[in-house]
Parts: structure tokens; C-alpha cells; sequence
């Protein structure tokens, strides 16, 4: 929205007064002299106060995509200290069609769209991983372990022991063509569906057959009726075919608490791999950025170093206040066929996420609020996990994706 790291001077204008990049301030007839520094610290404390340029954004490999409402950016770390960065401008889809401004179609749009968007990071730095690798393994062709001369007995000519060197020469990097543009766009696509066919399979159809299992093991659902030469496939299809719970709401709510707890512990054994731990570094970096950014902070690393690492408006609060709705909206549910209550429950994942956004959504415009400490309370705790403390290079890189991203920003004069 407001660009203040461009060096060209510029005016922003709020409620009648105008804000001069060049350390002057006018409201309406009276003027005042401020400080550059003092200026833009005002400006930026301002915003952020009222929450006219929100910040978010995603942590990748080696590195963090920070969006803002108008851009995004990412920063990618690679093995010899440089960053590599990419930038472009991305408009809301509410901007462009205005009925995704509806609420609770909102919610979904921009779940999707954020779900886009953090795929196409995660290509751009897995493909920076992949080109850093391939120029190491160059490099260390290059690097040809050097033989010492020998001289044959009876010489003395030093020159006798000299040979034409071997080099190997770094291949040259041809343009990305229209193809490979292509594959690039096809992968995404497909990492987009396999990502929703994954979290369909282990949140949605798994905690359900698990919680019919389950009831009927435990005689709180009706045991279906099968022959006794029956094999394991009718066996099979018998429990899993229909549900006819005592008590339904007991039946959603077991079936929420083991969605529940697939996801953490999900999370939790995904944090002991070394990858996903500096993942959850620059993740924890992510969010000392935003800190810094909200609290009217220059960005420096020595002021994000001081900064939380768990954000109350992480995705990961998101994530757990949407299975706590999902428990209830599910308890709606009582189809006898499971079949129907698989496919309801996908059908309803978007009402689920629109529903879920607005709860967050109406909760931050009062973040002091006990309604919003108890709704972000979960992904708080859970933030222990998916945030580790980051190091300065990870500080430098998140700050680096943040500035990046408010450059594209417009200017309102």
C-alpha cells in the first residue's frame, strides 16, 4: 500500500493531514518540521496501528516469502551467503471479482489463493536448491585435486614433467523456454491437487473410519451384519459402509479429536528431520519480521532478534480454529452411508474455512480481547513446534523477502 524504503521523496495523505517523506508535516494550514527517521518511524507505527498494510507470510526452503496486500516476495539463502530474490505484484481475487468480498466466500478465496501462493514459493525454492546444488557440484569438478610433478630418475629437465592441464568448464545456462515454463505450471498444479488429496485422505476420510471402527468395537454404534463364511473384504466393507452411532455428537466430536491428533502429531514427528527444523527456523524468522514491522521498527536484524516467535495470526491458529469448527458444523452430519458422509464433509470444507475466517477475522479487530487469546491459544502452543529461534543470516532473509514485497506496494499521493 505505502512504499517507504524507495529512496525517491514521497506524500501519503490520511484524513486530511500529509505525510512528506522529506520530514514535513502538513495539516491543513499548519506545518511542522519532524526528522527523516522520526517521519517514517511515525508513518510506518501509524499503518501498522491501524492495520492499513497487513503483512504475512510463509516460510520455504532456506528461505521466506513474505506477502503484502498488493505483492509478494521471496528470499532464498544459497550455500555461498548470496540471497536470490523474486517479486511481483498479485491482487486479491476480492479486488478483481468483487462477490468474493461476501463473507464467508471470502474466507474461501483466500484460502485458496494463499494455498496457490504457497506452492508456487516452494517451487521457486526448491528449483534455487536444486540450480545452488548443480553449481556446487560444478565447482567441485572444477576443483580437480592437483597432481605433484615427479621427476623420472635420470632428469633433470623440470619442463619433462609438464603436461597439458584438463579443465572442465562450467556448462552454460540456457534461457528457460516456454516449456519448461509450462512443466513448471503443470507441477504446480499437480503439487496443488496432491496437497488436497493428501489432507482429504488424512484429516477428513481416516479419523472417519477410524471413529466408526472404533464405535462399533466399543458398542456405541450398531455392528453391521455379516455372515459368518463372509471373507475380509465383505468383513471389510460391512464396517466401513454405514454409520448408525448411538449419539452423533459423539461421534463428531471423537472423530474432530483424532483429526486433532493426527495433525500434531503429524507436525511433531516432521520436526525432528533436519530440513524441516531450519524450515521451522525461517518460519520463526517469518514471524519476528512481522513483529517488527507491526511495532513500527526499522527492519533490522538487531530488532527482529528481540521479537516473538509465535504470532497469533499464524496460519497454524488458523488450521486448529478450523477443526474446532469443523467439529461442530459435522455434527449436523447424519447420514447412515458413509459414502455420503465423506463426500458431505469435502463439500463443506470450504463453508468450514470461510466460516473459520471470519471467526479470526472478527476476533483481531480487538487482539487484546479474551475472545481472541482463547481462539489463538491452541495454535500459539502449537507454534512451539512448528517455530524454532533463527539464526541472524535467517533474520537477514526474511527482512530481505519483507522489503522486497513493500517496494511493489503503491503510493498514494
Amino acid at each position: 500500500m505505502y512504499n517507504f524504503y524507495e529512496p525517491q521523496p514521497s506524500k501519503i495523505r490520511i484524513a486530511g493531514v500529509v505525510f512528506c517523506e522529506s520530514g514535513r508535516l502538513d495539516i491543513y494550514s499548519g506545518k511542522e518540521n519532524f526528522r527523516d527517521g522520526h517521519m517514517k518511524r511515525f508513518i510506518q507505527l501509524f499503518l501498522a496501528v491501524e492495520r492499513d498494510l497487513i503483512v504475512g507470510g510463509q516460510a520455504v526452503m532456506e528461505g521466506v516469502m513474505m506477502r503484502t496486500p498488493n505483492a509478494y516476495a521471496i528470499a532464498c539463502r544459497k550455500s555461498d551467503g548470496s540471497i536470490v530474490r523474486t517479486a511481483e505484484k498479485l491482487p486479491k481475487w476480492s479486488d478483481r471479482y468483487k462477490f468474493l468480498n461476501i463473507p464467508i466466500l471470502r474466507g474461501g478465496a483466500t484460502l485458496i489463493q494463499s494455498l496457490a501462493l504457497g506452492i508456487k514459493a516452494l517451487n521457486f525454492s526448491a528449483r534455487v536448491y536444486e540450480d545452488d546444488l548443480k553449481e556446487q557440484e560444478e565447482l567441485a569438478k572444477v576443483k580437480e585435486v592437483e597432481m605433484e610433478p615427479a621427476l623420472v630418475e635420470g632428469t633433470t629437465d623440470e619442463n619433462f614433467t609438464k603436461a597439458p592441464a584438463k579443465m572442465t568448464l562450467p556448462e552454460e545456462r540456457k534461457p528457460e523456454s516456454k516449456a519448461s515454463k509450462a512443466k513448471q505450471s503443470a507441477s504446480a498444479v499437480g503439487s496443488i491437487i496432491f496437497a488436497l488429496a493428501f489432507n482429504i485422505a488424512l484429516f477428513i476420510v481416516a479419523p472417519l473410519l477410524l471413529t466408526n471402527v472404533l464405535f462399533i468395537a466399543l458398542g456405541w454404534a450398531e455392528a453391521p451384519l455379516v455372515a459368518e463364511a463372509a471373507g475380509w473384504w465383505a468383513m471389510t466393507k460391512a464396517y466401513i459402509w454405514e454409520v448408525k452411532p448411538e449419539s452423533w455428537i459423539a461421534f463428531n466430536l471423537i472423530d474432530g479429536v483424532i483429526r486433532m491428533f493426527f495433525f500434531i502429531v503429524m507436525i511433531f514427528s516432521m520436526s525432528f528431520l533436519k530440513d524441516i527444523h531450519r524450515v521451522f527456523q525461517y518460519h520463526g524468522a517469518e514471524h519476528k519480521t512481522v513483529f517488527t514491522w507491526e511495532k513500527g521498527l526499522n527492519l533490522s536484524v538487531e530488532n527482529a532478534r528481540t521479537q516473538r516467535r509465535q504470532h497469533p495470526r499464524c496460519g497454524t491458529s488458523f488450521l486448529m480454529v478450523v477443526m474446532l469448527v469443523a467439529i461442530v458444523l459435522f455434527s449436523v452430519i447424519n447420514f447412515e452411508q458413509m459414502w455420503l458422509n465423506l463426500v458431505v464433509r469435502i463439500i463443506l470444507m470450504p463453508l468450514v474455512a470461510g466460516i473459520s475466517y471470519e471467526i479470526i477475522r472478527y476476533a483481531a479487530k480487538k487482539e487484546s480481547g479474551s475472545v481472541f487469546k482463547l481462539l489463538t491459544a491452541p495454535g500459539i502452543w502449537l507454534q512451539n513446534i512448528t517455530t524454532q529461534d533463527p539464526d541472524d543470516d535467517q533474520l537477514e532473509v526474511a527482512i530481505e523477502a519483507l522489503n522486497e514485497s513493500l517496494k511493489l506496494e503503491p503510493e498514494t499521493a
